[in-house]
């Protein structure tokens, strides 16, 4: 048999870690992993953490459930007792410092728990009209018989109000209890009393909805006693104990309570009578790992470490990024500041976080976290230059789309014509009146050139509208943007008031854009068309040859009679003569007609030509060299020189929120930063493999591989492990792992909501690999035993092992 010998004193310590975290107050802060004690009022919640920590809880729910307790068990040769309250935070100052100074003498071994409970009652300053309460009590009790183990006790829940209880307080207690079992780190612990329908118990309904696959749920089931022998009922919960009805992958446990007569009764007397409950049918034909407390207090500790090692990256990672987010916030308020001086200061960090920000923005930077993911509609919106360059884009194809306030078309079908489109006969028409209105002394088949500028300026005229529409897109973006960056860099109050000035700067830059689109604009309104740009004919060119081509194929369609030209080689026999005179019959001899084709022909082709150049001079000229390249100067620190003592204590000064807040924000770093040492100095960042900061020797002996289901673990105190013989009695396997904070898990983790996914064969890989024999008859010395260190292929942190074991192997005990 394979035996894998873990170090409990280890997995003791990080649990002390977590508890430490637990009463810094991190756990309003950061979600922590935590057994959460759930279930109905009368369900036999007081009677779990009875039998778990051996000590006598009041039984009534309004007696000791008016706020959520932690109870810390720890196994410790002498006994002692430690209570406090952890304040909640939205507490006042005033309010803590009472709170954190709660204290109650009582005995180390015996202590009478509905005192300490009554007595936190009046610290909470509950009261008939203020029942519940967000605090939580602490009670820290250490033995030798003790667990370790962390639980949080909930009050009960309950649907309907009485004279005691108010609807509204049983919403109250509900919203508590959720809060507290949404959390993905929370093992559920769900108490479900035998006395009554599990369906119809409303703890079962939130788990279900709160952790849909059961993937953190452990029921637990109390009062068996109170079942007919041979019932439905108890047929029922035999079912529910073995998982078969409502599946949690925790599985079930069952527990018997205190009955009324055994109110008095010890704790030994107690499990006793439990045991004897047990062993008779039909509770005797279940496994005994699923019966009673002795398996229950095990079980609950394992639960919690694994959860423990699980989340743990997921853990520190969540700290470091409340840490940020704290400092981010604490730079946003900046210093206290009273003074002018101070005040003066606050605007210069202000200035200089407003400039690099917008300065990034204009370059399409966007590496700081203000603009956030590019994927999500509020980090696009921060993106100032890609924004600007879709308004852009979108006015290009605006004017190549919507430019022209007629579209020459050649077909003379004038009942296929929608909006703004003329046939080319049609228009012809109109620019042949225009022709003999403004004849000079131009030969016949010529134009008068100016002919061209009034085409043109009437084929413009929605130039004026499109270029309106862009500058108030792009006016729109630059004062959003600038909003959004002013309201990241300083306080809500400070914001305001800066905006006032940065949006008279974009105002400024508002008039100076829309200056200089008149005057790009009016060189095509008033201007006769002026061009050195050979395009002009290479388009003129092409409009003719693409109107000739356009001819002879109607040619040759009229002469073949067909309605279409086919692109397939065919053999076509034709009258020479006949082919002449069709195409002779489409010269054009008409010399007006002629003139004014050609005037429309350069009209149309200096029109292509000025809206490309339109595009690029509203881009450049205006709207990047008029407004976006400006933008970064418009909120310099000379603009805070420019502030006298009255401006500046009116835009910088603080107002008694940002004071407090500060505070708060003070009082969160502290708490994230405090943690964050305390998991430093024990050593756990990431990888919870060895909080003493040293290597883990750890010895496995194998008969056989395999059947992992013979697996056992044992837990020794000691830092080496004892190795088993195997049946040969020649050769012993030894394993060494180091603990490495940096490891990169193996390519068999993947990684969900719920932590890490480990195989069968990846455990038997894993460990096999650290692997490297020795005869037993002649161990290496230690130095030659790190050198094999050194040469394994693969690592493993005693979190891994842990992990693996856990879940693998079996229970830790």
């Amino acid at each position: 048999m394979r035996t894998i010998a873990l170090q409990s004193p280890e997995h003791r310590n990080l649990l002390d870690v977590i508890d430490k975290l637990r009463s810094r107050g991190l756990g309003k802060y950061v979600d922590l992993p935590e057994i959460v004690v759930c279930g109905d009022q009368s369900a036999g919640k007081s009677s779990v953490l009875e039998a778990i920590s051996g000590m006598t809880f009041p039984t009534k729910d309004n007696l000791c459930t008016r706020f959520p307790t932690e109870l810390i068990l720890r196994r410790h040769a002498q006994n002692a007792v430690k209570i406090s309250i952890n304040p909640d935070p939205e507490r006042s100052a005033e309010e803590k410092a009472q709170l954190r100074g709660f204290s109650v003498d009582t005995q180390s071994s015996e202590p009478d728990i509905g005192t300490i409970v009554e007595k936190a009652k009046e610290a909470m300053n509950l009261s008939e009209t203020r029942k519940f309460s967000t605090d939580v009590l602490r009670i820290e009790l250490c033995g030798p018989v003790q667990p370790h183990l962390t639980m949080v006790d909930l009050p009960g829940l309950f649907r309907a109000g009485n004279r005691d209880q108010s609807a509204e307080d049983a919403l109250i207690v509900s919203k508590m209890v959720r809060d507290y079992v949404k959390r993905p780190r929370s093992i559920i612990l769900a108490v479900v009393s035998a006395k009554s329908d599990f369906a119809l118990q409303e703890i079962t309904e939130m788990a279900r909805e709160l952790d849909p696959h059961g993937l953190r749920t452990l029921g637990l089931i109390t009062k068996p006693d109170t079942l007919d022998s041979g019932s439905d009922s108890e047929a029922a919960y035999i079912r529910l104990a073995q998982n078969q009805d409502v599946f949690f992958r925790l599985g079930w446990h069952v527990l018997k309570n205190r009955d009324f007569k055994m109110r008095h009764a010890s704790s030994n007397e107690r499990d006793e009578a439990e045991e004897a409950f047990f062993s008779a049918w039909p509770w005797a034909a279940l496994d005994n790992k699923y019966l009673g407390v002795q398996s229950l207090r095990p079980k609950l500790s394992n639960v919690l470490k694994d959860q423990i090692l699980q989340h743990l990256p997921s853990f520190v990672q969540d700290i470091d990024i409340e840490i940020t987010n704290c400092r981010n916030h604490l730079n946003r308020l900046g210093t206290a500041r009273t003074t002018p001086a101070e005040q003066r200061r606050y605007l210069f960090q202000v200035s200089r976080d407003f400039t690099a920000i917008m300065r990034a923005a204009v370059d399409g930077e966007y590496n700081n976290v203000f603009f956030g993911s590019a994927k999500t509609d509020e980090g696009y919106r921060k993106r100032l230059r890609a924004r600007v360059q879709e308004t852009l884009t979108l006015f290009a194809q605006t004017v190549r789309q919507r430019g022209q306030n007629k579209i020459i078309v050649d077909s003379e079908d004038e009942a296929k014509l929608s909006g703004r489109q003329i046939t080319r006969s049609s228009y012809m028409g109109e620019v042949k009146d225009l022709m003999r209105r403004n004849r000079g002394r131009e030969l016949p088949g010529t134009f008068n050139p100016l002919i061209i500028g009034e085409l043109f300026i009437e084929q413009c005229q929605p130039w004026d509208g499109i270029v309106a529409d862009v500058k108030s897109d792009v006016l729109r973006i630059v004062y959003e943007v600038a909003k959004t960056i002013a309201e990241h860099v300083a306080v809500e109050e400070t914001a305001e008031g800066i905006l006032q000035v940065i949006n008279k700067a974009i105002d400024s830059l508002s008039d100076d854009l829309d200056s200089e689109f008149q005057k790009l604009l009016l060189p095509h309104r008033t201007v006769h068309p002026i061009t050195y740009n050979h395009y002009l004919t290479d388009t003129v060119q092409k409009i003719q040859e693409d109107r000739r081509r356009h001819k002879l194929r109607e040619g040759f369609r009229m002469l073949l009679g067909d309605d279409e030209i086919s692109p397939v080689v065919q053999n076509v026999y034709m009258n020479p003569s006949a082919l002449i005179a069709q195409l002779e019959d489409h010269t054009e001899v008409d010399m007006e007609s002629y003139a004014c084709s050609l005037a429309i022909d350069y009209a149309e082709a200096y029109y292509k030509l000025a809206s490309k150049r339109l595009i690029d001079d509203i881009s450049v000229l205006a709207v990047e060299c008029r407004l976006i390249s400006r933008l970064p100067f418009i909120f310099q620190s000379d603009a805070v020189f420019g502030l006298d003592d009255e401006e500046t204590l009116c835009l910088a000064a603080e107002s008694e929120y940002s004071a407090s807040e500060r505070r708060r924000i003070q009082e969160k770093l502290a708490v994230l930063e405090g943690s964050k040492a305390e998991l430093r100095r024990h050593n756990v960042h990431h990888s919870p493999a060895c909080p003493s900061g040293g290597s883990y020797e750890d010895t496995i002996t194998e008969d056989s591989t395999q059947n992992l289901g013979e697996l056992e673990v044992e837990d020794i105190d000691s830092g080496k492990m004892a190795a088993d013989q195997t049946q040969d009695g020649q050769v012993e396997t030894e394993t060494h792992v180091d603990s490495l904070q940096n490891d990169v898990p193996p390519e068999s983790y993947h990684p969900d909501d719920t932590g890490y996914v480990f195989s069968a064969q990846d455990t038997v890989d894993n460990l096999s690999n650290t692997c490297t024999p020795v005869k037993k008859k002649k161990k290496k010395s230690k130095k030659e035993r790190v050198v094999d260190d050194r040469q394994c292929a693969q690592r493993l942190d005693l979190g891994d092992v842990a992990h693996q074991s856990s879940h693998l192997l079996g229970d830790i005990d």
